[in-house]
């Protein structure tokens, strides 16, 4: 009598295990020009106006490192990029100033407003960067503060009560310094470019470029390109990161005829024809800082601040920490290990 109940549970087990293959349904074809005309106004127009007016204000966030040896340019760069005194000011050589023994990691945050726009950016400075006679693994404590960004990241982000909002120290960008040799590339530079590439977007610029002819210049450049090529060194924009056809023919440009950027530097203005320029006053006339005949500052100005600065921002985010992010769990097993302070967290939670 029992038989049938048990043959029916039976059955329906067996149907739970093996799922009969259902066919796909039809999916009718849709309607052409359906949405061509709507029937009046909706307002989903108003969405970017909506994202804009949150992200006024929570405001940016950009973190910058200079990379290169002393002398070249670093800090005055930048201040020419941001046209305010960012950086720390080169105010001559002071002679208490030591070369520093060892790679220092200086951070200098400001808030720059321009347009209602805020941007917290912060400049970190490398000095002590190949200024030794031996400069074995002196990359290594930049790649070291690098991935501690990272790690700090990642620990607000495991936390059970985390923050809304992160503070983002990730370095966004790598300015590398390449000397104006007009040779070739030092193995230092090679190095360097080799371990750090994986880890954070570097963007490599040729500085004091006034110290060398236009076919000089030229010729240089070439030259570093085939070098980086030779060596498989990938600098930004990373090849494997084109999104579309139209990021691929913008970027390729970028990569086949300004990489890396011939760059001058100055935060003193000068007269000339009646305007009010930035400039380097020289024996033979005033180079022009942001005029393209004399120099690509005003290329490298615009790829970094006016066309990718958002990219940057998100190849730092989804390649650079996910990378770090998915290695760093693997090796832990899943979670990193908790600190003291987040086990006080964890137990004030409970």
């Amino acid at each position: 009598p029992h038989a049938g109940p048990v043959d029916s549970k039976n059955e329906a087990a067996m149907s739970e295990l093996v799922p009969e293959p259902r066919q796909k349904p039809v999916v009718p074809m849709k309607p052409v020009g359906i949405n061509a005309n709507l029937l009046g106004y909706i307002g989903i127009d108003t969405i970017i106006e909506q994202m804009r007016k949150k992200t006024m204000k929570t405001g940016f966030d950009f973190n910058i490192m200079v990379v290169g040896q002393s002398g070249l340019g670093k800090s005055t760069l930048v201040n020419t990029l941001f046209k305010s005194q960012v950086s720390r000011k080169s105010s001559g050589w002071n002679r208490e100033e030591k070369i520093p023994k060892t790679v220092e990691i200086k951070a200098i945050g400001h808030v720059i407003e321009e347009g209602g726009v805020k941007m917290k950016l912060t400049v970190i400075d490398t000095p002590g960067f190949g200024d030794q006679i031996n400069n074995e693994n002196c990359w290594e404590p930049i790649e070291k503060y690098i991935n501690e960004q990272y790690e700090k990241f990642l620990k607000e982000e495991v936390n059970i009560a985390r923050k809304k909002r992160i503070p983002d120290t990730r370095v966004h960008c790598c300015l590398y310094f390449i000397s104006p040799t007009g040779h070739s590339l030092r193995p230092l530079d090679l190095e360097f470019m080799k371990h750090l590439s994986k880890v954070v977007n570097i963007i490599p610029v040729i500085a004091k470029a006034d110290t060398m002819t236009l076919e000089e210049k030229t010729e240089f450049k070439q030259r570093v390109r085939k070098e980086l090529e030779v060596n498989g060194i990938e600098f930004y924009p990373q090849k494997e990161f084109d999104e579309d056809l139209e990021d691929k023919t913008e970027n390729d440009k970028i990569r086949q005829e300004s990489m890396p950027f011939a760059v001058v530097g100055s935060d003193k203005e000068y007269q000339v024809n009646g305007k009010r320029v930035l400039g380097r006053k020289t024996p033979w006339g005033i180079i022009e800082v942001e005029n393209l005949t004399h120099c690509e500052f005003a290329l490298l100005r615009d790829f970094v601040i006016r066309t990718h600065l958002q990219d940057l921002k998100e190849v730092t985010h989804n390649i650079h920490y996910e990378t770090y992010r998915a290695k760093r769990l693997n090796d832990n097993g899943g979670l990193p290990p908790m600190t003291v302070e987040t086990e006080e967290n964890h137990e004030s939670n409970l």
